[in-house]
């Protein structure tokens, strides 16, 4: 009598994307560090990146690298504004590559949410003139909060140049080396700022309608597709509420999926909020899940969980339940930097060791 094969885990199970393979379905989310000097990364980068492709992820997304100096959330953000600062970037992704890691890049302007203090420093807003600070951007002149500096107003001239310093980065972010590009689009930082209709208030080509105020989106998703060609895969990662009435909602993050997919956008990375200071998240296990089952399943486009997925088990739901295509980690990783080779044990699989570690991993498990 035949023996049930037993299934493996959609976890473990590689993901092929356009010409790139991820070993597993692990994703490194972007966590910013607020530690590089002049946008240039250094060894904190390497070792805090380079750690978790040592861990198992099958995919290592960098922090937001800011395609302008005006764009950094923080004076510690990392950059891709000039060249000089891929150089170093080019020795984290080589390291990751030699992991069996994929290595990718966010690519994010910070719009109004620029020009603040590092976080352990209190992180609150540098108006222009001080120290460290600099004159924000943003769709329209409003501040993210009361007493906050006013953000210039965008102009279309300088709406286009913005379009055209994602070009410029995605083309450093290739010639380091990365694999996959992800646009950042989410958390209340200058493209989420058009997209939202409570920080876009313009009445010209780019704001108004859902067409209008997705055109900066739309622009900047066909520059960098551009410069990358068909073979690498680009993502979007977007904040599917603004959990504020009158906001930015899930019914206008399906609408967008769709626009961006035949546009060459090949996965949305679904997280929330972001964009409202007063803004009441009701977080909890998961809770941002339910948005990217309903933007994979409405849009047809693949989708990454991300927010509060804690354990190989609850990262494996999700999966199993058709609600993403990838589980992206950000906490669970500052946690625990192998958790990969730590949920392979847990579900069954032979985690794939560093042969540098075997002898100390009991059970002699398969080697990577």
């Amino acid at each position: 009598m035949a023996t049930e094969k037993t299934k493996s885990p959609r976890l473990f199970e590689p993901l092929e994307m356009r010409g790139v393979r991820l070993a597993n379905r692990i994703v490194v989310s972007p966590m910013c560090e607020y530690s590089a000097a002049d946008g240039r990364a250094n060894d904190w980068h390497l070792v805090h990146l380079g750690s978790r492709a040592v861990g198992g992820a099958g995919l290592v997304l960098t922090e937001a690298a800011a395609v302008a100096p005006e764009g950094r959330i923080t004076y510690g953000d990392l950059g891709l504004w000039k060249d000089e600062q891929a150089e170093p970037l080019r020795r984290i992704v080589e390291f990751v590559k030699s992991q069996g890691s994929v290595a990718g890049i966010q690519l994010a302007h910070a719009g109004r949410k620029a020009s603040t203090e590092v976080p352990w420093k209190g992180g609150a807003a540098i108006a222009p003139g001080q120290a460290n600070g600099w004159q924000t951007v943003a769709p329209s002149a409003i501040p993210f909060r009361d007493g906050d500096p006013v953000p210039h107003e965008l102009t279309v001239e300088e709406i286009r140049s913005v379009v055209e310093a994602f070009r410029a980065a995605a083309r450093r972010a290739l010639a380091a080396g990365f694999e996959v590009i992800e646009v950042h689009a989410a958390h209340g930082y200058l493209l989420h700022e058009f997209l939202s209709p409570l920080t876009n208030r313009r009445t010209d080509e780019y704001g108004g309608s859902l067409e209008n105020r997705a055109r900066a989106v739309t622009e900047v998703v066909r520059a960098v597709r551009a410069e990358m060609g068909p073979e690498r895969p680009l993502w979007l990662r977007i904040s599917a509420s603004d959990w504020t009435e009158g906001g930015w909602g899930i019914e206008e993050s399906v609408e967008l999926a769709r626009m961006m997919k035949p546009l060459g956008v090949d996965l949305i990375d679904t997280s929330s909020g972001g964009n409202v200071a007063s803004a009441k998240i009701p977080m909890g296990p998961g809770y941002q899940a339910p948005f990217a089952e309903r933007i994979r399943r409405e849009a047809g486009i693949a989708t990454g969980a991300v927010g509060l997925i804690t354990t190989a088990e609850q990262a494996e739901g999700i999966l199993e339940a058709g609600q993403a295509d990838v589980i992206l980690l950000a906490r669970e990783f500052l946690r625990d930097p192998y958790f990969p080779l730590r949920a392979a044990q847990e579900l069954g699989v032979a985690p794939s060791v560093p042969k540098q570690y075997l002898r100390a991993v009991a059970g002699g498990v398969a080697r990577g």
